[in-house]
This record gives C-alpha cells, sequence and structure tokens, in this order.
C-alpha cells in the first residue's frame, strides 16, 4: 500500500502538529492499520456516500492520538481518506479536530477527486 497527502492534508497536519506532537507517530499506526484493512469499518470508520465519486472515501473518526492523555480513540481526531484499490493507494485528504470543525471538507474531496 502507497500514501500520499493533498497539499491541505500537509497543511492540516502541521497545524495539529504544533498541539499534539505526538501526531506523527499516531498517524504512522493508522498507516500499518489501513495496510492491512483499508476499508471502512463502523464504528471506527465509515465511508461518506453521496459525493458522486467512483472512488472510496472514508472518515475515520476513532484515532488514538497518545498526545492526548485520557482519551485513547475517543481522542477527537478525525481522517478523511481516498482508497483506490486496484493501485493500492490511499490518498489523505483532511485531519482535524472535531472542536475545531464539525463535518469534513466536501468541497475540498469534490476538487481533488471529481
Amino acid at each position: 500500500m502507497t500514501f500520499e497527502e493533498l497539499s491541505e492534508f500537509t497543511k492540516d497536519l502541521k497545524g495539529l502538529l504544533k498541539k499534539y506532537r505526538t501526531l506523527n507517530d499516531d498517524l504512522g499506526v493508522v498507516k500499518q492499520v489501513l495496510t492491512t484493512a483499508p476499508g471502512a469499518r463502523p464504528p471506527f470508520s465509515f465511508r461518506i456516500d453521496n459525493l458522486g465519486l467512483e472512488t472510496c472515501v472514508v472518515k475515520v473518526k476513532k484515532i488514538a492520538c497518545r498526545a492526548l492523555k485520557g482519551q485513547g480513540v475517543n481522542s477527537g481526531l478525525r481522517l478523511v481518506y481516498a482508497h483506490f484499490e486496484k493501485e493500492e493507494k490511499i490518498i489523505f485528504i483532511e485531519l482535524y479536530h472535531k472542536n475545531e470543525k464539525e463535518n469534513e471538507d466536501r468541497q475540498r474531496i469534490l476538487t481533488n477527486f471529481k
């Protein structure tokens, strides 16, 4: 499995790393999990429907972040990615904390994958 990032994702990550210093390591764990099971797995993640895309776009709701002590997988961090099954590729689209933003940026998804 190969992993890529949109430039907007890289900007999201850079901003969040200032608050959550372990985030790079935590994303490494997420990548290991996605390598073996890249699809949606409720209740941890689910597919974002009604986008009109052929690509599978998944939102991960439960990411363990060690910088958020006592929160475990209920840290509030959200990750949105596109999974290209045939190419065995995942592109990270968005990363945010649920307190900063309510939902994923559908416009970002549609702009990059339509």
